[in-house]
């Protein structure tokens, strides 16, 4: 028994041993499990941020997506004729250049002319020979929006930012990252906006309604006026800054009186788009009709001819096609009209041709290419009266 004390006493300190190595190697590997959770607690956290990094990216783009679908469907439907820039003037000759010369730079681009001559069409030119060609270019029409709404429109809204605002919404300039913003009748704008506008030309960044944290965005700008913007500068009605930083690159489109070498090519342009949609076959244009369009002063300019050649087309029976509208005013009409009385009767003709209806899409102002008030402002003018006046007046 003594013997067996003895071996008892000789094991004991070997099991300690044996223990206590154990507890050691269990404690190094906690220890090890230890760093390697702490590991895989950053890491969880790292990955929480990316992810919700992400998450901001995505709904970023899907808030672009949404603005860009909807500008789509608003600018679907609308006639046009497809390609790039038709004339063969001289005077358009040397737009097409400058189009060329400016395109593949960077700079803002200031397009100047007449209602109807086309500046929209300079400007998709621009965007198609640049490299942002492969993104849309967004048109936004100054005159068109409601003046309450302008800024949140054009840079975005937060949700709450407004009474209304119900929801957050992408601006134009954040729908147009990466590509051309076309910013039609700029001249309209209020020195506030025209302020914030100056921001986006100047420093590349913008703020939305109702947050105060800047966004950048790269956006090339074009913007395009039928109004004489030094003149609005001396009355004050435009920013000096914003002016010379938008005129670094002028273009001026021509009237298509100036230029009646080019009324045949873009009647047959027209001629030929509208046959292809309405199913229609023209073939001839005497040579008396294309002489009374060329000597005929346009003051609607190309959209006029548009127009002209969209009626004709549709009355024409045949492979010839008719215009009944210069043939009446050839046969009423061997003076020379002053230019009131030139768009009074173009304004009676377009009335004529919508029944009257001003506004809408189907209004004399859509097709004369101006605001309905000024449509209103010029017929008072000119004393021609509207639909309801004329009932009125038969009561």
């Amino acid at each position: 028994m003594i013997d067996d004390f003895r071996d008892g006493q000789d094991v004991l300190p070997q099991d300690a041993g044996k223990r206590i190595a154990e507890l050691l190697a269990t404690n190094q590997l906690l220890q090890q499990k230890l760093q390697e959770s702490t590991h895989v607690e950053a890491r969880l956290k790292q990955t929480e941020e990316s992810l919700e990094l992400a998450n901001a990216e995505l709904n970023a783009l899907r808030n672009r997506f949404a603005a860009e679908s909807e500008y789509l469907r608003s600018d679907s439907g609308l006639p046009r004729v497809q390609g790039m820039l038709v004339g063969e003037s001289q005077a358009m000759k040397d737009v097409m250049h400058l189009v060329h010369q400016v395109a593949p730079t960077p700079s803002s681009v200031l397009i100047i002319g007449e209602t109807g001559t086309g500046k929209e069409l300079v400007a998709e030119s621009i965007h198609q020979l640049s490299s942002r060609k492969h993104q849309l270019m967004v048109k936004v029409n100054c005159a068109a929006l409601p003046s309450a709404l302008v800024e949140s429109e054009l840079f975005g809204r937060e949700r709450g930012a407004y009474t209304g605002a119900l929801t957050r919404q992408a601006g134009r300039f954040e729908s147009a990252h990466g590509s051309t913003i076309f910013l039609d009748e700029i001249a309209e704008l209020s020195p506030e906006v025209q302020a914030k506008l100056l921001r986006v030309l100047q420093e590349g960044c913008f703020e939305r309604v109702g947050n105060p944290k800047p966004f950048k965005v790269d956006v090339r700008v074009i913007a395009a006026t039928n109004r004489d913007l030094a003149d609005e500068m001396r009355k004050g009605r435009f920013r000096e800054d914003l002016f010379y930083r938008l005129n670094v690159f002028p273009i001026k489109v021509p009237p298509l009186r100036e230029r009646p070498e080019d009324v045949p090519v873009l009647a047959w342009a027209f001629i030929e788009d509208f046959c292809t949609r309405m199913g229609r076959k023209i073939t001839k244009v005497p040579k008396k009709t294309m002489d009374m369009l060329q000597r005929h002063p346009w003051p609607g300019n190309v959209r006029e001819l548009r127009n002209i050649m969209e009626h004709s087309v549709i009355i024409t029976q045949g492979d010839t096609l008719r215009v009944p509208h210069l043939e009446h005013a050839a046969q009423t009409s061997t003076e020379i009209m002053t230019l009131e009385e030139t768009e009074r009767d173009q304004i009676l003709r377009t009335l004529e041709l919508t029944h009257w209806r001003i506004k809408g899409p189907n209004g004399a102002a859509r097709y004369l290419d101006v605001n309905p008030s000024t449509l209103y402002s010029r017929m008072s003018k000119l004393g021609i009266p509207t639909r309801r006046q004329k009932d009125q007046a038969r009561a």
